[in-house]
């Protein structure tokens, strides 16, 4: 009975051990009053340890690291850093690039991937990385949604990865562009993307 109440919460079905958290960017500099804060990441952030704690070494944590300084970002991203200089790493306190210290306690088991742009999968080792691992479905929480957590999860789809969005797990600056997201999520990537709330993830990946 339970695994047919799994299947009609989740359309393809419950999780099974070929699934991972990813994590992104649940980082100091956004959590705390900076430039780039992100208001309602800590409101998240239990939802998100919860999910963590369940499967700590299932999850991998990302974290943004910009450039030194702005020379040396190629493209746009030199425009992007002059823009922000406080944020290159000869200006920012590295403690600001650590993620928050309820996830850090969970390394290890977790794993921290460190990525230059916004979607990890930009970097050549996080592939392969799942891969060896032989995870084909991901769990992703996080911030931004509308930035970060957008680039990743069209990366993934494109890889071919069966994407959970956890709806309650994810932040924004913007509500209305998070809102938009998920809505658009659901509507346009169904066969690609589940959109759920972390209790139906929780309870489908036994």
């Amino acid at each position: 009975m339970l695994q047919a109440e799994m299947a009609s919460s989740l359309p393809y079905g419950p999780l099974t051990d070929s699934a991972a958290h990813l994590c992104i960017d649940m980082q100091r500099m956004f959590a705390e009053p900076t430039p780039w804060h992100v208001p309602w990441m800590k409101r998240v952030s239990p939802t998100i340890l919860r999910i963590a704690r369940a499967y700590p070494s299932r999850t991998v944590f990302t974290r943004f690291m910009p450039p030194v300084r702005a020379t040396e970002a190629a493209g746009t991203w030199r425009r992007y850093y002059e823009r922000w200089s406080e944020f290159t790493r000869e200006q920012l306190a590295p403690e600001f690039l650590a993620l928050l210290p309820e996830l850090v306690e969970l390394v290890p088991p977790a794993v921290v991937f460190d990525k230059c742009f916004y979607s990890p999968f930009t970097e050549l080792q996080f592939h392969p990385f799942l891969q060896a691992r032989h995870i084909d479905t991901l769990v992703v929480t996080g911030g931004e949604t509308d930035v970060c957590v957008l680039a990743t999860v069209l990366d993934a789809i494109d890889l071919g990865y069966w994407v959970f969005v956890a709806s309650d797990a994810l932040c924004s600056v913007s509500d209305q562009a998070h809102e938009n997201l998920l809505q658009h999520y659901s509507e346009r990537f169904q066969q690609q993307i589940e959109v759920a709330s972390s209790d139906a993830i929780l309870e489908a990946w036994a």
